[in-house]
């Protein structure tokens, strides 16, 4: 199941002092970064987008770097892989890469935050590996092993994220026909007899690309590799 945080307008950060949290500057920094890139967060942007002043919330986070942790810190909150479940762990881990993946897709700023901050130095992080560890050693890995299974997931839901077929990040909904259209037209001019596979690939391009479609094949992906490593143990 996905876990995908609501989507809303920057200035709808604002909140009072009182109610200023951990979780709702997180949360508004990281909706912060999605328009506008991780370099646009900054203690004093994010209290402005908060209406408060940057001391406010150096009560919850002493610097940037600090900051970035706790954005990693909230998005991954709701990560879970319940070692006492009693659903097999091809379920759970399943779960778990939809549930990472779905976190991504609300936060398509997470996947160059990933590799800005030191992820373990958050409790969610550090607790969504340990579950993730416990079930990949009931697939029967070791538990270096499955650190390894657990890294390369990872930056499989970052590379699926990142590499989402569609127009690139930046591009107007108004304009994405015409990127589509230049990107097929671009493809058809290719020599048909040296790249004959990329001038049909042309054809994809025609329309919209269905992303459920592409997230939900990128999982199978994802969950059938670590699937067939764990039966070849056996």
């Amino acid at each position: 199941m996905y876990l995908v945080h609501e989507t809303r307008t920057l200035y709808s950060c604002q909140v009072t002092q009182e109610r200023l949290t951990k979780a709702t500057v997180a949360e508004c920094a990281l909706r912060l970064a999605d328009a506008e890139g991780l370099d646009a967060v900054t203690i004093r942007r994010v209290a402005k987008e908060n209406g408060v002043t940057p001391m406010a919330l150096y009560w919850h986070f002493k610097n940037k770097d600090e900051l970035l942790l706790g954005m990693i810190d909230y998005a991954l909150s709701g990560v879970r892989a319940d070692p006492e479940a009693g659903d097999p762990w091809q379920k759970r881990l399943r779960k778990v890469i939809e549930t990472v993946v779905g976190v991504m897709r609300a936060h398509p700023s997470l996947t160059g935050l990933f590799h800005a901050v030191d992820k373990m130095q958050t409790e969610s992080f550090t607790r969504a590996t340990n579950d993730t560890l416990a079930l990949l050693t009931d697939a029967g890995f070791t538990v270096e092993e499955g650190y390894w299974v657990a890294t390369y997931l990872l930056n499989g839901c970052i590379g699926v994220v990142s590499g989402q077929p569609g127009c690139p990040p930046g591009v107007a909904a108004e304009q994405e026909p015409e990127w589509r259209r230049q990107k097929r037209v671009n493809l058809e001019a290719l020599p048909a007899d040296r790249f004959p596979m990329m001038i049909e690939l042309a054809a994809t391009y025609r329309d919209e690309p269905d992303m459920d479609r592409y997230y939900a094949f990128s999982v199978d992906l994802l969950v059938s590799g670590v699937e067939s490593m764990a039966a070849a143990k056996r």
